[in-house]
């Protein structure tokens, strides 16, 4: 296993296997690209380490998923078509990719993706929105805010530091209704039981809107890439390049 570099030094992934690759994995908020080295293992792969994780830097700008998705299709086209994994936060720009270019995708294969949202999104509370408003007034110091922020944000939110808290901010607040109208890839969604990182009563509904999707529940498991998980996947891996 080596790091490659990819799209003129812009992208960098832990090549698995050989060349070309078959397979680009995508990894969740927070991880890297070699959350799929055991997932792969004797498949000819590459797993992304996207801007802003791992041994990459931050994109230079705010950007949401299509950015991303952008960047790993300049990426993945000299050795297109690939089957596509996306988990979590990578599934959301699998997501993105596959829709907008289904030239470059064969299959996607996606686990504990935050794509559909069953609830509205809770309000701040009322005493949070006056301290923030203080705040912009010049009242409340950034230091208070920012326990504030803290208080009320996710372990997500709260360890992403400068831009990447923004790129979160932004990414979890997109909508994928049409991108999943749009992928006409065979897919595979494969969910932990018990995962309440992205519901999978929401990654089943997600299901019903890519046309064919097949749908696995994995017992017992929740939303990282444990070894159970990680097995389930790979078979669904397997699958799509069969």
């Amino acid at each position: 296993m080596a790091v490659q570099a990819l799209a003129d030094g812009r992208v960098l992934a832990e090549r698995i296997g050989g060349s070309p690759a078959r397979i680009v994995a995508l990894h969740g908020w927070g991880r890297t690209g070699t959350d799929f080295v055991s997932v792969l293992d004797g498949l000819d792969a590459l797993a992304i380490h996207l801007p802003g994780f791992g041994p990459t830097s931050p994109p230079e700008s705010v950007w949401g998923t299509e950015e991303y998705a952008e960047l790993v299709a300049d990426a993945i086209r000299p050795i297109a078509p690939v089957v596509l994994v996306g988990h979590s936060f990578g599934g959301r720009i699998a997501v993105r990719l596959a829709a907008r270019h289904p030239d470059l995708v064969s299959g996607l294969v996606l686990t504990g993706a935050p794509l559909v949202r069953l609830a509205p999104a809770s309000t701040p509370s009322l005493a949070y929105r006056i301290v923030r408003q203080l705040n912009r007034w010049g009242v409340i110091p950034d230091s208070v805010m920012e326990a504030r922020r803290k208080k009320a944000g996710s372990a997500d939110y709260n360890a992403a530091q400068g831009i990447m808290r923004n790129i979160m901010v932004k990414t979890v607040n997109e909508n994928y209704d049409d991108d999943l109208a749009r992928v006409t890839a065979p897919t595979w969604m494969v969910w932990g039981e018990n995962d309440t990182a992205a519901p999978t009563a929401a990654g089943e509904v997600a299901s019903t809107r890519i046309s064919g999707a097949h749908w696995t529940v994995v017992p017992g498991e929740a939303h990282l890439l444990t070894p159970v998980l990680g097995r389930a996947v790979r078979s669904a891996i397997e699958e799509a390049l069969a």
